[in-house]
């Protein structure tokens, strides 16, 4: 098994350190030193990038989206930059572990007594950095949802889906399908309002009528 080359010290930096870096929460930071207040006492509190656009700020919801997503890419790419030179199985086994610890440090954040997001840029930052091919394709997804459906949860919702088949099409090594599945399994949970309103029909859609304080999409 590739995790018999790896070290008791790597796998701890890699999945502690990737835990650590995915709790930064950088809505609150970037909403605060930007001047506009805690974006958890804004629209739904969640600290994502889609309620810091609430507060009417786009440089600072970009700003949270990059820095949410960037997390993901940097704990993958340190993990990987760990095992330069090791086989592919390996670097799968490390990358994975800490980006999938990127992710939950996200959505689990210890300096937010873990009370985070619901993990979608960094889903996607993660998923970039560990496969780029299964990023790209989970990207296209998403982006052609939202212009079909119009719906930023059920775009997300369908590329967490199907980045694990997106995995195996691209013949990426098994740590990486199994961080896709825990990833998806935790997006769903977190999107789980969103998914009783997609299936009454009450979601709401980019660029319509702002969503009462709850209907946070993503």
């Amino acid at each position: 098994m590739p995790t018999e080359t790896l070290s008791p010290m790597l796998i701890a930096i890699a999945v502690i350190g990737g835990y650590l870096l995915g709790s930064i929460p950088f809505g609150v930071i970037a909403t605060r030193l930007g001047g506009a207040g805690d974006v958890r006492s804004i629209g739904s509190g969640n600290i994502g990038a889609t309620n810091v656009l609430r507060t009417g700020r786009k440089d600072l919801a970009l700003l949270t989206l990059l820095g949410d997503g960037g997390k993901g890419a940097l704990a993958v790419f340190i993990a990987w930059s760990l095992t330069r030179g090791a086989p592919q199985e390996v670097q799968a086994v490390l990358t994975s572990l800490a980006g999938g610890a990127a992710f939950f440090g996200h959505i689990f954040p210890v300096w937010l007594r873990f009370k985070g997001g619901k993990g979608v840029a960094t889903f996607f930052g993660t998923l970039l950095a560990a496969a780029w091919p299964v990023g790209v394709l989970a990207g296209a997804t998403w982006i052609a949802m939202a212009l079909i459906f119009r719906m930023s949860s059920l775009a997300a919702l369908t590329a967490v889906v199907l980045a694990p088949i997106y995995v195996f099409l691209t013949d990426r090594p098994y740590p990486v399908a199994v961080l896709a599945v825990v990833m998806a399994v935790l997006v769903f949970i977190r999107h789980k309002d969103n998914i009783t309103r997609l299936m009454k029909g009450e979601e709401p859609k980019i660029g319509g009528k702002k969503a009462p304080p709850a209907q946070d999409p993503a």
